[in-house]
C-alpha cells in the first residue's frame, strides 16, 4: 500500500479545504491589496520616485492616480527606459535590490530573445503558485501512488550564463536551478541532465535514463514532450510510454493550444492522462487550471501580480496589433465574460503597466477563470476580417477532425498584392491530405466561427492559399533559428521578415 502517497493525498485535501475557507475576500479586494503591496515595496526605487508612488499611496483613489501618472509599457519601452539599468548592475531600478536573474523569453522563431528580470520576490511568487497548483490536485480523482512518483519536467538548461552582473537563461532553467531540497528526490531528469545546454545531447541523456525513472507527472511544451516520448518508445522498442512509465497519470502543459496535439499525443499512451493547463510566462505565474471538470484557468490575484485589462478591439488596437494612443484601460471589477482583453501587468519583478502581449477571455467572471485567446501581434486583419489565434486554432481543429488527421502545427500570413487581399496557410500534417479539400473545410469553419471573416470572404478577401507540409519541417525551422526545446513555440501568424525567412526555408527544405 502506498502509505506515504495516502498521507500526502489526505494532506492535500485538508490544505485545499483550509484554503477555500480562508479565501473569503472578493477577487477585487485581493487585487487591491496586491496593488498596495507592490507600490509600498517599490516606492523608493528609481521608478517609484519618478512616478511618485509615495504620493499615489496617500491619494484618495490610489489606482486612479497610478493610472494617470504611470504610462503603459511594452518590453522595448520598459527595457529602453528602465530595465537596461538593471542589466548594467544598478540596484533599486524598478524593484528593490539588485536583479540576479534575467529570463530569456521564448519569443517566436526568428525573434530576438527578450531579457525579463526575475527577482527573488518573483521566484518566491512562482513557487507559491506552484504549490497552490499542487494543492489543487486534491480535486482530482488520483490514486495515492501518483504522489510518490517522479515528476519529469522538460525545460531549459539550469546551467545559466553569467553576464558580468547577472545570470540569464530560460525561466524554466532558472526555476529548476532553485528547486527546494525536499522536491529534488521527485524531480527528473535531475541536476546533471538539467544542466546540459545542447538540446540533442539532453534528449539522448533523457532517453538513456528514462528506464530508471518511475514517472507519474510530466511537465512541458506539447511539441517537445511528444518528441521526447517518441524517442523513448523507439529506443526501448515499446508500444507506448506506459510500458516504461506505468504510473504516468498527469500531463501539465501550457503556452499553446493543446487540442491539435492531443490526437497524436494519445497514440503514445496506453491509458488516458489528466491534462492540466498552466499560464506561466517569463513575467510571472499568471493562472492555472484548478479543477478537472473545467477547461479554464484560475487567475492568480493575490501573489505579486496586479492586472489591468485593455479591451482587444479597434478602439484600442491598430490592424497590426499595436496599441493606439490613450487606449481604454479597465480594472478587474469592470471586466465581463465573453470579451477579449490584452493583459497589463504590474509585478514583484519590477514590471509596471506592462503589456505582455497575450489576450485572454473571462469564461467565469465570478471565479475569475480565463482562457488564453491569442497574442495581440498574432492577429490577422488585413481587410477587417479580425481573425484571432483562437479562431484559427478552433478552425484548424474542426477541419482536422473532419479528415481524421492530426495537425499539431500551422501558421498563416496575410498578403496584399496589387490590391488583392489573401491569406496563405501552412498546415503541418504527416498523413496524406488533399490541400484543396482541406482548404475548403478550413475556410468554411472560419466563416462559421467569425462573422467578420465571412463578410470579407465575400468582398475584399478574395483568395486563400494553403500548403501541406511535414510536421518536422516546422521544428527544423525552429532549430535553424536556435529556438529548439524548452519553452519555444512555433508562431501561428507570420509577418514581414519572419515570413520571408520561413518561406525561404520551406522552399529549400520541403522536398528533402
Amino acid at each position: 500500500m502506498a502509505l506515504i502517497g495516502k498521507a500526502i493525498k489526505r494532506a492535500l485535501t485538508l490544505q485545499t479545504t483550509l484554503r477555500k475557507v480562508r479565501r473569503r475576500q472578493s477577487p477585487e479586494k485581493m487585487q487591491d491589496k496586491t496593488f498596495v503591496k507592490l507600490l509600498r515595496r517599490a516606492q523608493f526605487t528609481a521608478f517609484g520616485r519618478e512616478f511618485g508612488f509615495e504620493d499615489i499611496l496617500k491619494s484618495v483613489d490610489p489606482y486612479e492616480a497610478f493610472r494617470k501618472k504611470v504610462p503603459i509599457y511594452n518590453y522595448d519601452s520598459l527595457h529602453d527606459a528602465w530595465w537596461h539599468r538593471s542589466l548594467d548592475g544598478e540596484e533599486d531600478v524598478t524593484w528593490p535590490g539588485k536583479v540576479q536573474y534575467f529570463a530569456l523569453s521564448s519569443g517566436t522563431s526568428g525573434a530576438p530573445s527578450k531579457k525579463i528580470p526575475v527577482t527573488q520576490a518573483m521566484i518566491r511568487s512562482i513557487r507559491r503558485t506552484s504549490v497552490r497548483q499542487i494543492l489543487s490536485l486534491a480535486y482530482y480523482d488520483l490514486p495515492p501512488e501518483v504522489f510518490e512518483k517522479g515528476i519529469f519536467m522538460l525545460g531549459g538548461s539550469t546551467d545559466l550564463q553569467w553576464r558580468s552582473s547577472y545570470y540569464e537563461g530560460d525561466l524554466s532553467g532558472i526555476n529548476a536551478a532553485q528547486i527546494p531540497f525536499w522536491f529534488q528526490a521527485h524531480y527528473k531528469p535531475g541536476k546533471k541532465i538539467a544542466r546540459e545546454r545542447d538540446w540533442e545531447s539532453k534528449l539522448e541523456e533523457i532517453v538513456k535514463a528514462a528506464a530508471d525513472w518511475d514517472i507519474g507527472i510530466i511537465v512541458g511544451v506539447p511539441a517537445w514532450i511528444q518528441i521526447v516520448i517518441e524517442r523513448i518508445i523507439k529506443h526501448y522498442n515499446l508500444n507506448t510510454i506506459h510500458d516504461i512509465w506505468p504510473n504516468l497519470s498527469i500531463y501539465v502543459h501550457g503556452g499553446v493550444f493543446f487540442e491539435p496535439y492531443k490526437k497524436g499525443f494519445e497514440k503514445l499512451l496506453a491509458k488516458p492522462l489528466i491534462y492540466i493547463e498552466t499560464y506561466l510566462a517569463s513575467e510571472g505565474f499568471i493562472a492555472y487550471q484548478s479543477n478537472n471538470d473545467r477547461n479554464s484557468m484560475e487567475l492568480v490575484l493575490n501573489n505579486g501580480i496586479f492586472f489591468e485589462f485593455i479591451p482587444f478591439n479597434e478602439r484600442n488596437f491598430n490592424s497590426d496589433g499595436s496599441l493606439v494612443a490613450n487606449p481604454q484601460v479597465i480594472p478587474l471589477e469592470d471586466t465581463r465574460e465573453g470579451m477579449d482583453y490584452a493583459l497589463l501587468m504590474s509585478t514583484c519583478a519590477g514590471a509596471w503597466r506592462y503589456m505582455i502581449g497575450d489576450t485572454i477571455r473571462f469564461v467565469n467572471r465570478k471565479e475569475c477563470e480565463i482562457i488564453i485567446t491569442g497574442r495581440t501581434k498574432h492577429y490577422l486583419s488585413i481587410c477587417g476580417e479580425h481573425l484571432s489565434v483562437d479562431n484559427m486554432n478552433q478552425a484548424v481543429l474542426l477541419a482536422a477532425e473532419e479528415f481524421e488527421v492530426s495537425v499539431p502545427e500551422f501558421c498563416v500570413a496575410g498578403e496584399i498584392d496589387d490590391k488583392v487581399f489573401r491569406h496563405k496557410w501552412f498546415i503541418g500534417c504527416d498523413l496524406p491530405l488533399d490541400s484543396e479539400l482541406f482548404k475548403e473545410k478550413l475556410d468554411a469553419a472560419l466563416k462559421q466561427l467569425n462573422d467578420d471573416y465571412a463578410v470579407e470572404r465575400r468582398s475584399a478577401l478574395k483568395e486563400m492559399l494553403l500548403e501541406v507540409l511535414p510536421v518536422d519541417l516546422f521544428y527544423d525551422f525552429m532549430r535553424s533559428m536556435g529556438k529548439e526545446g524548452g519553452q519555444n513555440k512555433f508562431p501561428r501568424v507570420m509577418k514581414k521578415e519572419q515570413l520571408e525567412l520561413w518561406e525561404s526555408f520551406v522552399k529549400q527544405n520541403k522536398d528533402k
